[in-house]
């Protein structure tokens, strides 16, 4: 049997750079996500777009909002379809418990990292973060290019 693999040999979807920017991420979780026909082959495309994303819990049950999955053109025209409708994570009882502690008692805020392929499914990395004050962001950048500068003359 043989593995198929996106053309370019990745399994990443997509991911949120704008989260790492806006949050210090401190823990992630996987989650699997409950989709229609139509989303994983959208997904297949890549044609999703999850910076605006969050995640929330609702009477126990995980779901993310503001992903927006483009349908394809070839979708079927006697479906309803809803490109940012709200779609339900699947996580253990235990990891969601965990989350809730989390986001009420600590004051965190969940949100998605990164949406890849594993196994065939589509996954998604949940991500437990805490807001960046303006003078975080700045501090962060400001060691990036520090960095970035520190490869240039090591390089020659």
């Amino acid at each position: 049997m043989k593995k198929i693999k996106n053309s370019n040999g990745d399994s990443t979807i997509a991911l949120n750079k704008k989260a790492r920017h806006d949050y210090f991420i401190e823990d992630t979780i996987e989650a699997g996500l409950a989709l229609e026909g139509w989303e994983v082959k959208s997904l297949r495309e890549k044609s999703i777009q999850i910076k605006e994303s969050y995640i929330f819990i609702k009477q126990g049950e995980a779901w993310i909002s503001g992903a927006h999955i483009t349908p394809l053109s070839t979708a079927a025209t006697h479906l309803n379809i809803n490109p940012s409708r709200i779609r339900k994570l699947l996580m253990h009882r235990h990891e969601i418990n965990k989350l809730i502690g989390v986001v009420e008692r600590k004051g965190y805020t969940l949100v998605a990292t990164k949406m890849y392929w594993k196994k065939g499914r589509a996954k998604v990395e949940v991500g437990v973060a805490k807001g960046k004050q303006q003078h975080d962001k700045r501090a962060t950048e400001k060691d990036r290019d520090w960095q970035r500068q520190k490869e240039r003359i090591l390089k020659h």
